[in-house]
This record gives C-alpha cells, sequence and structure tokens, in this order.
C-alpha cells in the first residue's frame, strides 16, 4: 500500500523549476558570503590570506590552500570550517552557520561553485563609510517621482504598473499575462491571511473582506514577530520560560487587526511606558508593547553584570537596526563601521539611551530576571485588586511581626516538649509515611545531625541542584474519609523560606510552601499542610520539591491524622502548650495568619503581568568602549542617533529622561531616510516574494541596490500619506496588475531576466511553515480558530536561579491544533515541522526566512504522524460530507480543499483508479477510506500544495 502511494504521488508530483546556476548564486550564496564571510576575508581584510568577494579569491586560497574544490565537497576546507568539525577550523568565529547555510554551500560546491563574480568587478575597496553618507541611496531624502508614461497605456492599473511597465519597455520585455481567477484566488487568500480560501467558506473572497478578517491580523502579525525575535523563551543551557509573552504576541495581532499606524506601532514599542494615557486599557496596551526591548535571547546567567547590561543594549540594537532601519547597528560596537556611515560614537550615542533604560528587575541578583510589570485594570476591577493587594500587603506584614514574636519565645533547637531526642514512629498518631518510604528523585542527603528528627534521621537536598529534585510520600490509606497533612522537617538558619509542597487528594490538587527557617508550629516538629479527604486504596500523595528555593530543603515525614482524632490530639497539644501560654498563642496566631493568607491568595483576583520596561534610575550618556571592552572607555558621547540617516534637526533628548520617546520620534520621522522604505520594501516582499531591495534586512553599502528606487520611494511615501496604514498600503499592492500577473515562465524572459529583477512576472512562492501546517488542518477539519489569549496552560511565575525552570521547555509536548503563531516559540525546541521547513531562527530579527529545499522535508510529509495524522482526519471528512455524490465530485473538493484548483484530467484518471481498488475488498469501506487518507498525504507532499503560483 506504501509503495502505492509512493508511486501515485510521484505521479501527482511535478518537479519544481530548478534555479539557474546564476539564480542560485545570487539569491543564497552571495547573500550568505556578504553576511558571514566578506568582513574578514574581503576587500579590507584578508585574514589567513584568503579572499571570498570574487571567483579568483578562493580558487587561489589562502594561507591554507584551496578554499574549494568545486564538485568535491569533501575536500572543500570552506566546509570543514563551516560545520565546526574541527577544533581548531570553525568559520564564521562568533557562531556557527545555520544546518540550512551549510546546505546552501555544500549545494553550491556539490553543483560546480558556480561564481559569476571576477577580480576585476570586485574592483578595490569601496569609497569609506563618510563617502557612503553622501553617496549610497539608502541615506539619500525620499524623493515623489511622477509615474512615468509608459507605451501601453492601458496596461497599467495604478501607478505601480506605471513604474513596473517602464522598466519592462526600457528592458524589452513584455509583462507576463494575467493569472487566472483560480490562482489569483488562492494568491490572494495565502498572502493576506496565510490561509486557503476554504478556510472562508469560499473561494471567492474579494481584498476588503480579507484585510477585515482576523486571519489577516494572525498572518501579519507572525511577520512582525519575525523582525521582533518573539520567543517564549530565553534560550540557552538554563532557559527561562517568557510566561507573560504571549501579551506582546497578542499586541502585535491587535495592532494588525486595528490597523495601527506603523508609526504608533513603532513609538508604543520603543517608549509605551513613557507616553501619556487615558484609560486603563491604553496603559496596557503600551507597557505591554515595550516587550519588543525585553523578548532577546538574553544570558541572564552572566555574573560580570556591566558587561550583561552592554549585551542587552547591543542585542536591542540590533533588533531596531535590523527591523525597522535595515541596517547593521551592531557593527559598530567595537569600531567604526566598516562600510555604512555608522561611526563608534554613534553606536554609543544610541547606547547611551538603551542604558537609560531599565530592563533587569535586580543587578544584585545572582541570576537576573526580567521586569514583570503589573497592568492596571479597569474601574471597579482595578478598586477591588487594589483592595485585595492592600489586604495581602497587611496580612504579610502581621505575619513577619507574628513570626519575629514567635521566634522570641521559641526554644534554641528545642521542642515544647523539653525532649531534644529522636521520636519513633509508634510514638506518633494516624498514619505515617517516613522519609525512608518516600519515593526519592535526585540526590538527597541523609543526616542525624540535629536530633529532634523521627525515625532513623532526616532528608535535606544539600542546597543543591535546584529544581531537579523531589520526594514523593504516599500513604496507604484503609478508611477513606477527611485527614490532617502533616510534614515534619528541621528548621535552623539557612533553610529554604519558600518549598514548595503539592498535595493530590480526592477532590484536587493544592500547591503551598513551607517556611522551613522558622520553627515547626506543631510540637516544634510539624506543619499543618490542611484538612483534605483521601479515598481508601487511593492515588493521593504529598510532594516536596526544591525548585525555586534558595537555601536547604528538609524533609522528615508526613503524617495523615484522621480528623476525628485531631480533638483528642490538639486537647493533648493545647496540655502541653499550656506550659507556655505565650508561645501556645504565638504559634496559634502564625497559623492562623498562614491560613489566611493562603485563602486570600488562592481565592482572591491575580493581577495580570507583562515584561515591559522601565526608565533607569541611571540616567545618562555613554561612553565610547574601546574595542567593546566595557573595561576600556573613552569619551563620553551626548545621547542621539545616527547622523547619516536623517536629514533635518533631530529631536533634542532631555537630561532627566532616557531618549526613548526622541528615539521612537527619529525613527518615524518622514525626515528619516531608512524606515519607511524598510518597511516599504518588506510589504512587498510579502506580497512579490522578493523585495524591490532584495536584501530586505541590509539597506546598506554591503546589500543591494533597489531594482525600482523610485517605485520604493513612491511607496515608502503613500505609507506615510495614507497614515502609516498598513492595510491602505497592502491594498493598493494587490490591486495593482504587477501584483496579478501569471508567474509562468516564458524563455525570452528567463534569457534576459532569470532572477526577474523586473518583475516582468509575479513569483512562485513557496509556502513556509506556517501556511504548510495550518492548510492541512484547515482541509482536515482540526483547526482550532480561538483567537489570541495565552497558548502554555502550565506556564508560571519562575526564580531565575531555578536550575529546573527549563523543563517546561525541554519537557513540553507539541499538541496544539491552533494557528502555528501561537504554538510555542521556545527558543532550545521546536516543533518538528518548523525545524524541518525554515521557520526561521528567533534568536535574531529576521525580515525574510530561508526557503530551503532538503531531503528531511520530504521524508516529513511521507513518514511523520501529524500529517499522516491530517490526511486521515482530512479522509473522513470528506467521506462524511453528504452533498458529495460520487468519487468525480469528491476529488474535485479534495483538490480545491488542497490545492485550490480542479484536477486535471491525468491527474483525475490516477486519483479516482487509486482509490477505487477497494471496491469488492471485505473491508472495502475501510480500505476506501485509508486511500483517500494516502490521497491527501500525496496531495500534501506534491509541489502544487507546497507552492503558491
Amino acid at each position: 500500500m506504501f509503495a502505492r502511494s509512493l508511486t501515485f504521488l510521484f505521479a501527482l508530483s511535478t518537479l519544481a523549476a530548478a534555479d539557474t546556476p546564476d539564480e542560485f548564486f545570487e539569491k543564497k550564496v552571495r547573500p550568505l558570503l556578504l553576511l558571514h564571510c566578506i568582513e574578514c576575508h574581503g576587500p579590507d581584510k584578508h585574514k589567513g590570506g584568503l579572499r571570498l568577494d570574487h571567483r579568483e579569491g578562493w580558487q587561489k586560497g589562502g594561507d591554507s590552500g584551496a578554499a574549494l574544490v568545486p564538485g568535491d565537497t569533501s575536500h572543500s576546507l570552506i566546509l570543514k570550517a563551516v560545520s565546526y568539525t574541527d577544533r581548531d577550523l570553525k568559520m564564521p568565529p562568533k557562531q556557527k552557520l545555520e544546518a540550512a547555510d551549510v546546505e546552501v554551500l555544500t549545494q553550491w560546491i556539490a553543483q560546480g561553485a558556480h561564481d559569476p563574480r571576477t577580480l576585476a568587478n570586485a574592483g578595490k575597496a569601496k569609497a569609506g563609510p563618510e563617502a557612503a553618507a553622501k553617496t549610497h541611496w539608502a541615506f539619500q531624502p525620499m524623493k515623489a517621482s511622477p509615474a512615468p508614461a509608459v507605451k501601453d497605456a492601458a496596461w497599467p492599473r495604478n501607478d505601480i504598473d506605471r513604474f513596473i511597465l517602464s522598466k519592462l519597455e526600457q528592458q524589452g520585455l513584455p509583462p507576463a499575462p494575467d493569472a487566472s481567477s483560480e490562482v489569483l484566488q488562492r494568491r490572494l487568500a495565502y498572502d493576506l491571511t496565510g490561509l486557503p480560501a476554504t478556510a472562508f467558506g469560499s473561494t471567492r473572497l474579494d481584498v476588503p473582506s480579507l484585510l477585515a478578517t482576523d486571519a489577516f491580523a494572525e498572518r501579519w502579525a507572525q511577520h512582525w514577530l519575525d523582525a521582533a525575535r518573539f520567543a517564549e523563551s530565553s534560550g540557552g543551557g538554563r532557559t527561562l520560560p517568557f510566561k507573560d509573552a504571549w501579551r506582546y504576541r497578542d499586541y502585535v495581532i491587535e495592532a494588525m487587526r486595528d490597523d495601527m499606524p506603523l508609526n504608533q506601532f513603532i513609538t508604543e514599542q520603543i517608549a509605551g511606558d513613557l507616553l501619556p494615557y487615558d484609560t486603563a486599557a491604553q496603559r496596557r496596551r503600551q507597557l505591554i508593547a515595550t516587550g519588543l526591548l525585553v523578548l532577546g535571547p538574553t544570558n541572564y546567567e552572566e555574573q560580570d553584570k556591566g558587561l550583561l547590561r552592554m549585551d542587552i543594549v547591543d542585542e536591542q540594537l540590533d533588533v531596531i537596526g535590523k527591523s525597522l532601519l535595515g541596517m547593521s547597528i551592531s557593527c559598530a560596537r567595537c569600531h567604526d563601521h566598516k562600510f555604512d556611515p555608522i561611526p563608534a560614537r554613534d553606536y554609543y550615542a544610541l547606547a547611551g539611551i538603551l542604558r537609560s533604560t531599565k530592563i533587569i528587575r535586580d543587578p544584585k541578583e545572582n541570576v537576573a530576571h526580567w521586569i514583570d510589570a503589573p497592568l492596571p485594570l479597569e474601574g471597579d476591577q482595578e478598586q477591588a485588586m487594589q483592595q485585595h493587594e492592600a489586604r495581602v500587603a497587611s496580612l504579610e506584614q502581621e505575619i513577619l511581626a507574628a513570626k519575629k514574636e514567635l521566634k522570641k519565645l521559641t526554644p534554641k533547637r528545642e521542642p515544647r516538649d523539653g525532649k531534644s531526642r529522636p521520636v519513633e514512629l509508634s510514638e506518633l498518631p494516624g498514619i505515617v509515611v517516613d522519609d525512608t518510604q518516600a519515593r526519592k528523585v535526585g540526590e538527597w542527603t541523609h543526616s542525624l545531625k540535629y536530633p529532634t528528627y523521627i525515625g532513623e534521621g532526616y532528608l535535606h537536598d544539600g542546597n543543591l541542584g535546584k529544581g531537579e529534585k523531589t520526594l514523593t510520600f504516599m500513604p496507604k490509606i484503609t478508611k477513606a474519609g477527611r485527614y490532617d497533612v502533616r510534614l515534619a522537617y528541621i528548621s535552623t538558619v539557612g533553610r529554604a523560606d519558600n518549598a514548595p509542597v503539592h498535595i493530590m487528594h480526592a477532590d484536587g490538587e493544592e500547591d503551598i510552601t513551607v517556611d522551613q527557617s522558622t520553627l515547626p508550629p506543631v510540637d516544634g516538629r510539624f506543619i499543618s499542610l490542611g484538612q483534605f479527604r483521601f479515598e481508601a486504596g487511593g492515588q493521593g500523595y504529598v510532594m516536596i520539591s526544591n525548585e525555586g528555593t534558595k537555601g536547604h530543603v528538609t524533609a522528615d515525614a508526613v503524617v495523615f491524622v484522621p480528623v476525628e482524632e485531631l480533638a483528642e490530639l490538639e486537647a493533648k497539644e493545647e496540655k502541653n502548650a499550656n506550659q507556655d501560654p505565650l508561645l501556645a498563642a504565638a504559634e496559634k496566631r502564625v497559623k492562623q495568619l498562614d491560613a489566611e493568607l493562603k485563602k486570600l491568595q488562592k481565592e482572591g483576583p491575580q493581577r495580570p503581568e507583562a515584561m515591559a520596561v522601565a526608565e533607569h534610575e541611571d540616567l545618562g550618556d555613554s561612553p565610547i568602549h574601546i574595542r567593546g571592552s566595557i573595561r576600556n572607555l573613552g569619551e563620553v558621547v551626548p545621547r542621539g542617533f545616527i547622523r547619516a540617516a536623517y536629514h533635518g534637526e533631530s529631536p533634542a533628548i532631555p537630561k532627566d529622561q532616557s531618549g526613548r520617546v526622541q528615539l521612537a520620534q527619529w525613527i518615524t520621522s518622514p525626515h528619516n531616510t531608512l524606515t519607511a522604505r524598510v518597511l516599504a520594501n518588506r510589504v512587498w516582499m510579502h506580497l512579490f516574494g522578493e523585495g524591490i531591495v532584495r536584501s530586505v534586512d541590509n539597506f546598506g553599502v554591503t546589500g543591494e541596490k533597489p531594482s525600482h528606487p523610485e517605485l520604493l520611494d513612491h511607496l515608502a511615501l503613500k505609507l506615510i500619506d495614507g497614515g502609516w496604514s498598513l492595510k491602505k498600503l497592502t491594498a493598493y499592492i494587490v490591486q495593482s496588475r504587477a501584483y496579478r500577473m501569471s508567474s509562468a515562465i516564458r524563455p525570452e524572459g528567463v534569457k534576459h531576466d532569470p532572477d526577474n529583477r523586473w518583475f516582468w512576472r509575479q513569483n512562485r512562492k513557496r509556502m513556509d511553515a506556517a501556511q504548510l501546517r495550518d492548510t492541512m488542518l484547515v482541509t482536515a477539519g482540526t483547526l482550532d480558530t480561538a483567537f489570541m489569549g495565552p497558548n502554555i496552560s502550565n506556564a508560571k511565575a519562575v526564580d531565575s536561579n531555578d536550575g529546573g525552570a527549563g523543563k517546561l521547555e525541554y519537557d513540553f509536548v507539541f499538541t496544539d491544533s491552533r494557528r502555528s503563531l501561537y504554538t510555542p516559540a521556545f527558543r532550545n525546541k521546536r516543533l518538528e515541522l518548523f525545524e524541518v521547513f525554515d521557520f526561521g531562527n528567533i534568536n535574531q530579527p529576521i525580515g525574510k526566512r530561508n526557503a530551503s529545499i532538503v531531503s528531511p522535508q520530504a521524508l516529513y510529509l511521507m513518514n511523520h504522524d501529524f500529517v499522516i495524522t491530517q490526511s486521515r482526519e482530512a479522509a473522513q471528512r470528506l467521506l462524511g460530507d453528504t452533498t458529495l455524490k460520487d468519487d468525480a465530485a469528491r476529488l474535485a473538493e479534495a483538490y480545491q480543499r488542497t490545492l485550490g484548483r480542479t484536477p486535471t484530467d491525468r491527474e483525475s484518471r490516477l486519483a479516482l483508479n487509486f482509490v477505487a481498488t477497494s471496491a469488492g475488498q471485505a473491508d472495502a469501506a475501510a480500505q476506501a477510506q485509508e486511500n483517500w487518507a494516502l490521497l491527501f498525504q500525496s496531495l500534501f507532499a506534491s509541489v502544487d500544495f507546497r507552492h503558491v503560483e
């Protein structure tokens, strides 16, 4: 059966048109070399004697010999270096290339290392950065150029078409014919919403309707989240989960849905906490927006807090530079930028603004932690919340005072009965579970140091391996009923004051914490955890762990006392307590207050929080860090901006402000030569597959020049004049005839413009990971359409010092069926489909994702449980549709749901013959459903499914 499905798959599929050697080099290899290699092996530097900026350079090689051997991947040193397999030869030295980039180089060399660059056209090193400020196109003011006249005046639908057609006529290239209605509908649906048209119950949707959908907001939010390097964990070895990152994601979705002006969108993300507001909702939104500056891959374990502060600033500048300005600002941290007019002085002028921004809660903490900003609520909700918080704060103060009083009255290390001795299990009431009977996870230390223990000693965690150790006490309950659960522990100086205890009982589960730094209030040995119901022979237990604790965690025994025996027991305890009535009263007071606080915290409202920033206590300018060193400081630079990218008087920064408000003003000003161009180019790229500037994150000297500079400025100014409306600009572009052209290949076009730089046709776009997954879910009818909201049910606040905090990420099982936008975006662990299909490296801002073609993609589509399950669900859904009367109708519907078109005659013959092979068999119905499932899987694996014409 599997062999038959493979045969059908290959019969059904058509090979994607292969890139020419020139196309492959220009699309894949040149950008990779520019980004990772040329700075050290280009016209200015020849490290190791090697140049990689022209063909003759790598042919000659460097000190180690030839850099590569065309057609021979096993003897090409460059592959050995980028693979990090040799201890002494690792390039690039700062960070290993992504696997997809290594695959590009491998494929390039295997195919002969075609390289059109020559020493002659590489030329000398370009003019210095200072000259670039005056000559490079990206640093010149935007110009409003009238749409050019064209010979074929009937072809254009708007000014975009006139700019495009004018260039085509100059090149002697006719534009492609219009795409068919069927193709255009599929293109519009995927480009605007990321979903097939069938997700909206129709294949005939107009542009305004698509722009108004929640799906548009979700799709275009993902584009920005890529550029914002959105993630839900910090990454690294001790990865910390970001429990509130989803609020920032929802902020972006809401902004796209409501068509928030992009200049406001940018301003709120950079300085939202500093902006005026009229309502609590506005204040919440603006605080959440600043998550942009917090969500980076920060190494919170860094012990050099000065270095940590500057590393965070550098990462923030990298995000702002690439996502909004199309510039690699970070290159100027150690020295003046080698190519672009960004001197170190300008870098540290910007760094001063972000150094004056607080992102770390307390720099004195061993492992740093971001700021969890409390969010305001509306009207009565806020009033009730404030009353609740005031009561909690008051109770906490009362408890603190009561514990101090108890400590004064408590004899040092002596229980109230005056017997500093071990106690036998047989002396205790109820059901006793000793530490020797507990189920242990992790290494616990047995001790006899303090002789007030029960049984044969007690256990402690050694104050090590936080988050890695648990003790589970499981009682053998013989009689169902309510029990008072008591934990015995050994208290002294250095004990944890927040030992977490989890109780599972017949009516549910409870989580509490125990302050083990104070003497246990019951007989100097126990603390009552509360009264709970347990079933005879049930699965109840008490588990104590060391997660998130500072200080030793101890455990001795857990005693389950039937409540009917409590009266007698408490009377006995009261009798003992009468020997010291003041101590007894103090113990009772602490117990009552603790119980009241736990109840209040459990039943009361919880104030929402967001990852946000604030003004730093240490406002001020930054010195230049010579060679990037925090200890080798130079001249102090006034806070400011990149001078080359602005024409006009820059906003002045008051001394008593960080400058983030002014930074936002500078970025969104029409006098800024970069921002509007970068945003307009990115919108074009998402709709055409390639940007007018193809290096979408690099508008600098080493980036590519715009193919249509006048059109780019036209779109940028259109964006500004349209109130920075993303929806208006998107609608304007997709209404053009250029967007609606066919993507079909024409020989004359390929001959004169193989890269389609003049846009003589629409580009054929490969669906990204999110589109692939979401379309399978839509086709199967299994997509959960819940809009916004939390996506990780067990995310909670973490102690940064807790070594087990990363368990949430490392142990996470992906089971959600919401849109891919909501799939948890962990930095160390991604959904397998995302890993295989180029979801993107969320450790850095990305304007355009990779689009690789590698064998694991085919293997995933053929073998992965997710694809098989969705195929079966799709088949069951199709066969359950009573409006489809025969296999021919079902086949047409299957093609419409997956490929957005009707099958060809040949495809129909193959498919109908395939699904009918079960006729006459005993299990014909089951076999028929499996055949349809294999058909859907074959469609999912086909080239036509994975590409949008």
